[in-house]
C-alpha cells in the first residue's frame, strides 16, 4: 500500500520562504559586520606591533629606517650603534623596562636564545616562558637573514600576533631579540561578544517574524480556505454558498470574482433544471395521449385504428416541433452572433414580403425606419418573423396585423401590432419564459418557446422585447435595439445575457 505524503500547506511554504529570506539577510549582515570588525581589530593590532619598531629606536636614540621596506613598515637595522649602552643586554633591559606593555600585550627580551628580561608591570601578560614562541621567532629571524619578522603563533591557550626585532651591537657578540606579542583572542573578545549578542537578537527576531508571519499568512489565506470550504459545500442541489467579500485587495477581488462565477453557475444550473422540468412536463401530455389512445384502440375497428393513428401522428408532430424549438432556443442562446451593419429599411421590406405567406390575415407595413444598426440580420429576421407568427395565432382570422420599424437617437424598434385579445399587464412578465403563457392558455400548435427565442435574440443584441397594448384592443410586441455609435463590438453570446436575466429573476 502506497502512502501519499501529506502536501505542505501554502501557509507553511509562505512562512518558510519569509524565514529563509530573513535568515539569509541576517546571516549576511552579521557575517559582514563580524568580518569588518575583525579586520579592523587585526589592523589595529598590526599597527600597534609596527609601532614597536619606532619606539625601540627612540630608546636607543636612533631614527633611521630601512628604505627597502614596504611603505608604512619600519624595520630595525641589523646593527645599532648605541653610545649610551655598553651592551646588548643593557639596551634590552632598558627597552623592556621603558616600553610598558598595554592590556593584552606581552614582551620579552631574548639574548642568545634565552629569555632574559620581561616587564615587571601588571598591565600585560608574561610570554617569557612561551618557549614555542621564542624558538619560532629566533628561527624566523635566522631564516630571514637577521631582519625583523612578524607572524602569528597559536597554542591551546592563546593566539598571539607578534613582532620580533633583532638587536646587535658592535663589540658585543650577544644576539638579542626584542619580542612583542598581542593576544588576538583577548582583542577579539568584544567582537565575539557583539557577534554572540547579534546571533541571540537575530534568533529572537526570527522567532518574532515566525509568530507574526504565521498569523499574517493565515489572515491572508483565510479567503482561500473559505473558497475551498465553499467549493466543498457546493453541490448540484445547493449552489447557494458564497464567500464573504471584505476589503479592497487582490484576495477580495478574487473573492468577488468567484462569487460572480458561482452566481452564473447557479443561474445556469437553475435554467437547465427548469428547462428539464418544463420539457418533461410538455412531453408528458402527448405521450399520455398517445398511450391512452393506443390502449383504448379497437384493433378490429378500422375507423378507430385510423383515428388513433391520426391522433398519434398529430401528437408526434407536436413533439417534433417542440424538440425543434428547444434545439433552436439552445442554438440561439449558445450562438455567437455575426454582427454587421444592418439596413433597417431593407430588413423591414424583407419581413413585409415574408409575412405575406402566413395565411388568415392581411399584413401591412405601416412604418419603415431609415438608417443602419449593428446586429445579426438573420437572427433579427428570425425574431421578427416569430413575433409575426405569434400574432397570427392569437388574432381572430381576417383581422389585420401591422408591422413596422422606427429609429431615433437612442435606438431602433421593430414591432408587430395585432388586434387580438391582448395580454393583461399582470401576465406580461411571464410570456417570455420557456413554456409559460399568459393565463396558461396554449395556442394551437404552439410550444411555448417562441417568445423565449425572441427574447434571447433581443438580449443577445443588448436590447429587449417588450409588449404594450394596441389602441382599440390587441397587443404590440416591440424589439428594442441600441444604435451602434462606435466600432463593431466583439461577437456576443446570447446565452450569457439570457442566463444573467433569468438568474436575476
Amino acid at each position: 500500500m502506497t502512502i501519499t505524503p501529506k502536501p505542505i500547506s501554502a501557509r507553511t511554504r509562505i512562512l518558510g520562504a519569509i524565514l529563509a529570506v530573513a535568515c539569509i539577510g541576517l546571516a549576511i549582515v552579521g557575517s559582514v559586520t563580524f568580518l569588518v570588525q575583525r579586520e579592523r581589530v587585526l589592523t589595529e593590532v598590526m599597527d600597534r606591533l609596527d609601532s614597536q619598531v619606532g619606539r625601540l629606536l627612540v630608546v636607543s636614540g636612533e631614527s633611521s629606517a630601512d628604505e627597502s621596506a614596504a611603505p608604512g613598515a619600519r624595520i630595525a637595522p641589523e646593527t645599532i650603534d648605541i653610545d649610551e649602552f655598553s651592551s646588548v643586554e643593557e639596551f634590552l633591559r632598558a627597552a623592556v623596562s621603558r616600553l610598558v606593555p598595554a592590556r593584552n600585550e606581552g614582551s620579552v627580551a631574548v639574548i642568545d636564545g634565552v629569555a632574559r628580561f620581561r616587564p615587571q608591570t601588571l598591565s600585560g601578560f608574561d610570554i617569557s616562558d612561551n618557549h614555542g614562541l621564542i624558538d619560532r621567532t629566533i628561527a624566523e629571524i635566522a631564516a630571514s637573514g637577521g631582519k625583523t619578522v612578524r607572524g602569528t603563533f597559536s597554542n591551546a591557550e592563546q593566539t598571539l600576533r607578534y613582532i620580533a626585532i633583532p638587536v646587535e651591537m658592535e663589540g658585543d657578540a650577544q644576539d638579542g631579540v626584542y619580542i612583542r606579542a598581542i593576544d588576538l583572542r583577548a582583542e577579539l573578545e568584544p567582537v565575539t561578544a557583539a557577534t554572540t549578542t547579534f546571533i541571540v537578537a537575530a534568533l529572537i527576531v526570527l522567532a518574532a517574524i515566525g509568530i507574526v508571519g504565521w498569523f499574517v499568512a493565515g489572515r491572508l489565506l483565510s479567503p482561500i480556505r473559505s473558497l475551498r470550504d465553499a467549493a466543498d459545500a457546493i453541490t448540484l442541489t445547493d449552489l447557494s454558498p458564497r464567500l464573504p467579500a471584505e476589503g479592497n485587495d487582490d484576495i477580495s477581488d478574487l473573492t468577488r470574482t468567484v462569487n460572480s462565477m458561482l452566481d452564473r453557475l447557479e443561474g445556469s444550473v437553475d435554467v437547465q433544471r427548469q428547462l428539464l422540468d418544463d420539457v418533461r412536463h410538455e412531453l408528458k401530455t402527448p405521450i399520455t395521449i398517445v398511450r391512452g389512445h393506443l390502449e383504448m384502440m379497437d384493433t378490429g375497428d378500422i375507423v378507430d385504428v385510423e383515428n388513433t393513428r391520426d391522433i398519434g401522428i398529430a401528437e408526434l408532430d407536436r413533439m417534433t416541433r417542440l424538440v425543434d424549438d428547444i434545439d433552436l432556443l439552445a442554438t440561439v442562446e449558445g450562438d455567437s452572433f455575426s454582427m454587421t451593419h444592418v439596413d433597417l429599411a431593407a430588413l423591414t421590406a424583407r419581413v413585409g414580403e415574408l409575412v405575406q405567406a402566413i395565411p388568415g390575415h392581411p399584413w401591412t407595413v405601416v412604418a419603415t425606419a431609415r438608417g443602419d444598426i449593428v446586429g445579426d440580420q438573420d437572427r433579427l429576421l428570425q425574431a421578427w418573423l416569430q413575433l409575426a407568427d405569434n400574432a397570427s395565432k392569437y388574432t381572430p382570422e381576417g383581422s389585420s396585423i401591422e408591422i413596422g420599424s422606427s429609429r431615433d437617437a437612442t435606438g431602433a424598434s421593430l414591432w408587430v401590432r395585432d388586434h387580438g385579445p391582448g395580454i393583461p399587464p399582470a401576465y406580461r412578465h411571464r410570456i417570455f419564459r420557456r413554456f409559460d403563457r399568459a393565463q396558461g392558455k396554449r395556442a394551437v400548435g404552439g410550444s411555448g418557446l417562441g417568445l423565449a427565442i425572441v427574447d434571447a435574440i433581443a438580449k443577445g443584441h443588448h436590447g429587449q422585447c417588450t409588449v404594450t397594448d394596441t389602441p382599440g384592443g390587441g397587443a404590440t410586441f416591440t424589439i428594442q435595439l441600441p444604435v451602434a455609435t462606435v466600432e463593431l463590438p466583439a461577437p456576443v453570446r446570447a446565452g450569457d445575457v439570457v442566463l444573467q436575466r433569468e438568474a436575476a429573476e
